[in-house]
């Protein structure tokens, strides 16, 4: 049977704050299969994970910061000197195998070697039932590839390391390196079922276009053949000169862009994340020429519903009772949320019931649908559930 506990810790020092959340989190698991340890920016996360690995042993460890919170049971988690929040798994017939590497000569490249590493580290060369993936945002659709080339479409999900205020401080860690730009994984060998709702829980407007031109793979430059921030301000009403340099970012929380997979089931949301001087927009995920995108709306109000509604959908998609979840929620509509974020608590909290649970706040997300292929997006939940 799989167990799991979570420990926090707000500590001043960065040590004890990664030791007591370990110590907390192992309490009654015979043998710890693995750790998702995730930590805030301010701390020197080097100690945090010294402190962790006293009380975790040799247990695997993966993890990110986690943009300026996590939520558990006890309510959302943070201080001005920083945070840690661990949540560890036991199961004597649950095998884990965790891989992890900066960037190498290319993203690809470097998911193809992590997921060799974590089928090493588990002992086997066998496909995962699933596995959780942690990146740096940017090139995450590539990271995806690589692992794939190796293992497959295997179902995961996860999501990018974050910092406070978008500044690139984010670290990504296993237990035996920590760095900024690269990807981990855990792969998981086990019988007991995965549950994972992907979601931007946003819904379209009647505004949607064609994307006719795209600089690299994340500038959008042109919507029907017009300069893309213009279209979207067209659609939306918003003033060009509201939407110019980050202003993007924070003014898209509520009005993102999506793009349609293959089958229709799943729109994943496309951040606009900064408004260029020639009117093109700088976009947190891969864009393709000659695919629709759509405006999708969601008022704030939308944004916290959707958590609840979205717990209830992942518990009720498991198939028998839920040992714990990791709720993967992105940091720009934490953001959005602002100073309701304990209303997102009470949601959380009223559907986990006594199952442990952890949120973290990502600048990425990941996961899939039914039939789907594994998919990143932004401004998006990935609520996952283990049974026990």
């Amino acid at each position: 049977m799989l167990k799991s506990n979570i420990g926090w810790s707000t500590q001043e020092d960065a040590y004890l704050s990664g030791k007591d959340s370990a110590a907390k989190a192992v309490v009654d698991l015979v043998q710890t299969k693995v750790a998702f340890v995730y930590t805030s920016v301010d701390y020197n996360v080097e100690k945090v994970l010294e402190g962790a690995k006293s009380e975790l042993g040799t247990a695997p460890i993966i993890g990110c910061t986690s943009s300026g919170g996590i939520i558990v049971p006890d309510g959302f988690i943070t201080s001005d000197h920083g945070f840690t929040g661990i949540m560890a798994f036991g199961d004597p017939d649950m095998t884990v195998g965790v891989g992890g590497s900066k960037k190498g000569k290319s993203a690809r490249e470097t998911g193809r070697k992590v997921a060799l590493e974590a089928m090493k580290n588990a002992g086997t060369d066998a496909v995962p039932s699933y596995f959780y993936m942690v990146a740096s945002p940017g090139e995450e659709e590539d990271y995806v590839k690589g692992i794939e080339d190796v293992i497959g479409n295997v179902p995961f999900f996860g999501g990018s390391a974050a910092d406070n205020t978008v500044e690139g401080k984010w670290s990504i860690y296993t237990g035996n390196e920590i760095f900024s730009d690269g990807v981990a994984v855990a792969f998981f060998y086990t019988d007991k079922p995965m549950s994972n709702v992907y979601t931007g829980a946003y819904h379209e407007t009647t505004n949607s276009g064609i994307i006719t031109k795209v600089d690299g793979k994340r500038t959008l430059v042109e919507i029907d053949g017009v300069p893309a921030m213009k279209k979207y301000a067209e659609w939306t009403g918003k003033k060009l000169k509201d939407l110019n340099g980050g202003n993007l970012l924070v003014e898209t929380i509520t009005a993102p862009l999506g793009v349609k997979d293959r089958l229709g089931d799943l729109i994943a949301i496309r951040h606009p994340m900064n408004g260029n001087k020639d009117y093109s927009m700088n976009i947190g995920n891969h864009l393709a020429v000659n695919t629709a995108v759509i405006q999708m709306q969601g008022s704030v109000d939308e944004l916290i519903d959707s958590t609840g509604k979205t717990l209830k959908e992942t518990k009720k998609s498991l198939e028998g009772e839920p040992a714990a979840y990791l709720l993967v929620h992105c940091g720009g509509r934490k953001l959005g949320i602002g100073d309701r974020i304990e209303e997102v608590v009470k949601k959380l909290k009223k559907e986990a019931g006594d199952t442990p649970f952890m949120t973290i706040f990502t600048f990425g997300e990941y996961g899939q649908m039914e039939h789907g292929v594994n998919t990143c997006g932004g401004l998006m939940l990935s609520f996952t559930a283990f049974g026990k």
